[in-house]
């Protein structure tokens, strides 16, 4: 059976590694996309190589998009501080239209390569509140999607798949788990060193340590100072 082709979004971290092994399961041939785009934790992207490598990616590119040169982030700007405890409302690692970024060109690829799906590992339960991992995002940029493309126009619409987006972490690394994906591999720490080790203190470590102890399954993540 031929496989169909899928751009697939992929950061290097937990999320998107899932997302990558879940396209295969489904029969894809991925296409993975990852974006340099002035993030203070470049790490991920070295990641992403090894996730691509491991994930059996049929091709991986990295593309930049300079949203460091926009800011408002503290994961583009180094004035602001990575927070080291939890916070309400939507936290300053929020990088404004990053997802519209990354999704618009996935998007651009898909048209390029004929394909008419892809995939980009959201979830809104354990998101930190970013309003670009919503289901009601999703949807609009699936609607602006089925709009802006000459091969939508043409009757062949693109597909946004979000396999992951009202799972908990810990269901996520359960499928993972089951998928064989090597955690370790990944990065999701936002103040990584330039060896990928975690800090063990910001957001997105407290989601991963959190999601593997309940599911039960060993934390590969390697953190700094150990």
């Amino acid at each position: 059976m031929d496989e169909a082709a899928a751009v697939v979004l992929l950061s290097g971290g937990l999320d998107s590694a899932t997302a990558l092994a879940i396209a295969r399961e489904r029969h894809f041939s991925c296409y993975a996309l990852s974006v340099d785009y002035g993030q203070r934790h470049a790490a991920e992207l070295s990641a992403a190589r090894r996730v691509a490598r491991a994930g059996g990616a049929h091709q991986h590119r990295i593309l930049t998009v300079d949203l460091a040169g926009i800011g408002g982030s503290a994961l583009t700007d180094p004035a602001i501080a990575v927070p080291e405890q939890p916070t309400s409302g939507i936290p300053v690692t929020y990088v404004p239209a990053r997802n519209t970024i990354m999704l618009s060109l996935a998007l651009a690829w898909a048209e390029v390569l004929g394909a008419r799906d892809v995939f980009i590992g959201v979830n809104v339960l354990d998101s930190s509140g970013y309003p670009d991992c919503r289901p009601e995002f999703i949807a609009a940029f699936a609607r602006l999607a089925e709009l802006a493309t000459k091969a939508a126009v043409e009757g062949r619409p693109c597909r946004v798949h979000t396999p992951l987006i009202d799972w908990s972490k810990a269901e996520i690394i359960r499928e993972g788990t089951r998928l064989g994906i090597d955690y370790a591999l990944t990065v999701s720490c936002y103040q990584a060193d330039a060896d990928g080790r975690a800090c063990g203190r910001c957001d997105a470590c407290r989601l991963r340590s959190a999601g593997f102890a309940a599911a039960g399954v060993r934390d590969p993540t390697r953190y700094q100072g150990l």
